[in-house]
């Protein structure tokens, strides 16, 4: 019997070495993985017995050699992993990382690992090479089957991921070549399948794009910088003039990062689908005790003007009076932050403070009001004396920095944010990136790091028509899908798209109304959340105030209670005893029901629910705020303007 035993073993194991396919299927068997190595490495995608990705080949190819093409199967591993996380911060308190996963190991040192979720599926090369190695290219082939629709943020460089999103009602009309950021959403109709193109984990390594290949779609990478020169905004931005012909050199032996297919044909998971953190390195700290997410008075948008108030006030009274005004309003409504933007110090060298402000006084003004401040400065005059100008800027008492201007995520810069955030977790620095590509989990290797922009957010409604409701309606459902955002909502000057223009130097407008902008602080995710407006602007409205005091950054459990790509999303998110409902649509008017069957029964509870006013279509400042008991038996009708939304604060 045990001689039978061994040798069943042995068939078994060589049955895996000598096999040309293998198979994956997800947690809920809704997503089967097919993987071929028989000539090349290919995988196909399966969502419920339709084909969302046709046979699409990987491969690395370095300077000493191809990896993937005509490799042979050493040994071949499975196994099934479901664990519990605990994120630091987010929008669950626990998180369940439920997968199966194969692990192809080749004969010249490689490996490539396929894993699949019931949120979809990724893989990643995995490299056991002595000293380092040169990528001279990757090849990531996206082959979708049919003609779906696609809608992402099309670019013609590597510096820009604050895009508006296009949408093509199939992807033949996208012209050969076309390359666009990612994550990338396509649509099927009528099966409502989603499949969205993504990465995660990215370290030391260029952020991929996706690029129209023939009837396919192939990753793209910008390749390694050659000869750079200060230029761009201010002189003070790297500029790539010339390039390698590589796009990594990087260590033999390491992890790739992952390439990430989502699937879907429930729209409201993609508001919750955590993939590309789970597929995250794990953090790397042990005292996060530091790091605490929170909301900020900021002074940048609205150009510093405080109408109404009894201090000179405008970007050009940037000083210690004006600032100590934003920490007394900060205090005052129970926001943890100031944020002090551009202005403060010399551009080229932050450790050159400027005379119109003491800084340090300002930091410990806001430290006796339990106001913590984080101060701006730019990438690359940071970069030139990391450890003395982090060394500074902690000894000012900051409790983080807005790094600014990175304007590209080839190899070098992605190695440049984790120097920075590295270097900043030595002095306990939270950080917001700016500036900068879109996250793919850093942010749960190190996070100390609350915020990335990489949207086309609220700042370019002082100069363009961009940032609207049906781009909000867009990017939550795909931008959103790589981590947290720094929108910088807030907007006390509503305006429809008939009344609003766009004001730049003054006091600027957003497109939308106002209960659209309140919902944006639970439907966006932004632990380091921005009131954009001035203070004296809010201080009008002391039921709004009352709202945005009470309303968290970061939370227990969130709940998708609808959601459509592009058209509307209504989501309930609580923390501790209090829920927070954010609902916002398009420029299409409509109504949404909320059910609150997610209370806790028996209980009775208070809501503060601030919704369109009849006459939001035309006024778009216009809104009701009204106090109603509810319990998780009620369920109450919404009517939300063309751009508009509510907002619902329940408590106790």
């Amino acid at each position: 019997m045990k001689k039978l035993s061994v040798l069943l073993l042995m068939m078994i194991t060589c049955g895996e070495l000598f096999a040309q396919s293998y198979h994956l299927t997800s947690p809920d068997k809704n997503t089967k993985v097919d993987i071929s190595t028989t000539d090349s490495i290919t995988y196909s995608v399966t969502y419920k017995n339709t084909v969302v990705m046709l046979p699409s080949a990987i491969s690395l190819n370095l300077d000493k050699g191809i990896l993937g093409k005509l490799a042979k199967v050493n040994n071949v591993a499975k196994n099934t992993v479901n664990n519990t996380l605990h994120p630091l911060y987010g929008k669950a308190a626990t998180l369940q990382d439920n997968y199966n996963q194969i692990v192809i190991n080749f004969n010249n040192n490689f490996s490539v690992i396929f894993r699949a979720y019931n949120e979809g599926m990724a893989y990643r090369f995995i490299t056991g090479i002595k000293d380092s190695v040169k990528v001279l290219s990757e090849q990531a082939s996206f082959n979708l089957p049919g003609t779906p629709s696609a809608t992402w943020a099309e670019t013609t460089n590597y510096t820009a991921w604050e895009l508006p999103y296009i949408e093509h009602s199939t992807i033949e009309s996208i012209k050969n070549n076309t390359r666009a950021l990612t994550p990338a959403l396509f649509a099927y109709q009528p099966s409502n399948i989603k499949v969205v193109v993504a990465e995660a984990d990215l370290f030391d390594y260029p952020g991929m794009y996706i690029q129209k290949q023939g009837a396919g779609f192939k990753g793209n990478w910008a390749q390694y910088p050659a000869k750079t020169v200060m230029g761009s905004w201010g002189n003070f931005v790297s500029v790539v003039k010339q390039r390698e012909d590589y796009i990594a050199n990087t260590k033999g032996t390491r992890s790739y990062p992952w390439r990430v297919v989502m699937v879907t044909d429930d729209d409201k998971t993609l508001l919750n689908n955590q993939l590309i953190y789970k597929l995250a390195t794990p953090s790397v700290l042990k005292n996060t005790a530091w790091i605490k997410p929170g909301k900020a008075t900021w002074e940048w948008w609205h150009d510093a003007m405080l109408p109404g108030a009894d201090i000179p006030s405008g970007m050009p009274n940037r000083n210690t009076v004006l600032y100590k005004y934003y920490v007394d309003f900060a205090a005052k409504n129970k926001l943890e932050y100031l944020m002090v933007d551009a202005g403060w110090s010399n551009n080229y060298d932050v450790k050159k403070v400027l005379p119109r402000v003491d800084i340090k006084e300002v930091i410990s003004y806001a430290k006796s009001k339990n106001v913590g401040v984080f101060l701006w400065a730019v990438a690359v005059p940071l970069l030139n004396d990391l450890d003395k100008n982090l060394d500074f800027i902690k000894s000012l008492g900051a409790a983080g920095i807005k790094v600014d201007f990175f304007d590209r995520d080839d190899q070098q810069v992605a190695g440049w944010m984790e120097k920075i955030a590295k270097a900043a977790t030595k002095r306990e620095l939270m950080i917001d990136f700016h500036g900068c590509g879109k996250p793919t989990g850093m942010q749960r290797t190190y996070p100390n790091i609350v915020n990335y922009e990489a949207v086309r957010g609220e700042e370019c409604s002082k100069w363009d028509y961009t940032a609207n409701p049906q781009h909000h309606l867009t990017f939550s459902f795909i931008r959103m899908l790589g981590g947290p955002l720094d929108y910088t909502p807030g907007s006390m000057r509503n305006a429809t798209m008939e009344t609003f223009k766009p004001v730049d130097p003054g006091l600027p407008s957003s497109l939308g109304t106002r209960c659209h902008e309140l919902a944006m602080y639970v439907v966006f995710d932004q632990p380091f959340a921005m009131l954009s407006d001035s203070p004296t602007e809010y201080e009008k409205y002391p039921d709004i105030m009352k709202y945005l005091s009470a309303v968290p950054t970061v939370f227990d459990e969130t709940k998708v209670l609808d959601g459509k790509v592009g058209q509307y999303a209504v989501i309930a998110k609580k923390k501790d005893k209090n829920w927070f409902v954010g609902a916002m649509t398009n420029w299409d008017e409509r109504k949404v029901n909320i059910d609150l069957s997610f209370l806790t029964p028996g209980k009775t509870f208070q809501a503060d629910v601030y919704a369109d006013d009849a006459d939001a279509n035309k006024t778009a400042t216009s809104y009701t705020c009204k106090t109603i008991t509810v319990t998780n038996k009620t369920k109450m009708d919404l009517n939300l303007a063309k751009g508009g939304g509510a907002a619902i604060y329940i408590h106790l």
